[in-house]
């Protein structure tokens, strides 16, 4: 059975959710990973792994919606809680272009201090001071900076984008199953919400990313309803630039002290769940390795997985570093890995349009 879904997925006939989660129960991972990585070569046609040269910055860890899988996080009266003024957001923007950087990643917790005029602020003095990209504001901080600030989801993009938001990260998106979200995130956004943002930013042209933080508390079942929904989006508008799954990062977390959900996923569970989002999203170009949570060495193994980029230099990032994971690469060591994989490197943008 296995064998003629992976035969279908390779005619480039669509699969269906049930074959996906029949797909998850195979153990012929060398099969898998080569199926995965010849539809990635084959919708690709060349031998090419792209990357992008940035920075994450978090403008705020102040955040109210008390995440159980995040370590990040802190109430506004911890003696760790910051704002970051303009100037230290500015340097850190001055640090990026000067490696090369033209993007910056932009995200922080949902702090209700921070409403819609504090980011059109930020955002204009941004674009009036550097020639950057800016990445910014994923789906659940755009719906709490309209609740609290008494807007719509459309007037609140309209008023960000006018300020000069480029493009949306996908993060929160955790997995789009709301009974899994009311178990670990109860306070964030809602499945329909999340798709909301997407559904709107990319009516107004604003390309956003999808992600998957799978290895908690979900199905496989639940992981194939969050890749359906996100394909039907997909479908929809064809606005996502790229899918971008991680396991989720126990360390320091509330969800991390259920030792049967710290020990969960495995480099194999992450190569497949890869894998299996290659060949279900059949509308998608570009899938990610997420070497920031795997290391290197699974993040290099991603690329025969269905992987076609390896993402972000990462010269700054808190979130997944907060939980006790770190690993570092600069653009040399990304360059060398590629290389070392049998591909060329090549830098890009967000859009995944080729730069220098």
């Amino acid at each position: 059975m296995t064998n003629k879904i992976l035969e279908k997925a390779l005619n480039g006939e669509r699969i269906s959710p049930e074959e996906a989660v029949r797909l998850f129960e195979t153990t012929d991972m060398l099969l898998l990973g080569n199926i995965a990585s010849r539809i990635s070569r084959k919708k690709l046609k060349e031998r090419v792994v792209t990357y992008i040269v940035d920075r994450n910055i978090n403008y705020t860890n102040i955040c109210i919606t008390d995440c159980a899988f995040c370590a990040f996080y802190r109430k506004e009266d911890d003696e760790e809680a910051y704002v970051h003024p303009f100037e230290t957001i500015a340097g850190k923007i001055e640090e990026t272009i000067a490696l090369g950087g033209r993007q910056i990643l932009l995200q922080g917790g949902h702090n209700i201090n921070l409403k819609i005029d504090y980011f059109e602020d930020l955002f204009r003095r941004i674009k009036e001071r550097f020639d950057i990209h800016l990445h910014a504001l994923s789906p659940p901080e755009i719906v709490h900076t309209a609740k609290i600030s008494k807007l719509t989801i459309v007037d609140t993009l309209n008023r960000l984008n006018d300020a000069g938001l480029d493009s949306i990260p996908g993060g929160g998106a955790e997995i789009l199953v709301d009974r899994v979200r009311q178990k670990i995130s109860p306070h964030k956004c809602s499945t329909r919400e999340w798709l909301d943002v997407m559904d709107c930013a990319h009516g107004m042209n604003i390309p956003t990313t999808a992600t998957m933080m799978f290895g908690h508390v979900e199905t496989v079942e639940d992981r194939v309803e969050h890749l359906r929904r996100i394909r039907d989006q997909q479908d929809k508008t064809m606005g996502f630039t790229a899918f971008i799954p991680w396991p989720f990062q126990p360390g320091r977390t509330e969800l991390g002290l259920d030792h049967d959900i710290s020990s969960q996923v495995t480099g194999l569970d992450y190569l497949k769940t890869l894998a299996i989002s290659r060949i279900f999203l059949d509308n998608f170009d570009n899938l990610q390795s997420s070497w920031v949570t795997q290391g290197p060495k699974v993040g290099q193994m991603a690329l025969y997985y269905g992987a076609n980029d390896m993402g972000s230099t990462m010269l700054e990032e808190n979130v997944v570093r907060a939980a006790g994971t770190v690993h570092c690469l600069n653009e040399e060591d990304i360059r060398r890995i590629i290389t070392d994989s049998g591909f060329k490197p090549q830098r890009r943008n967000m859009r995944y349009e080729r730069v220098n």
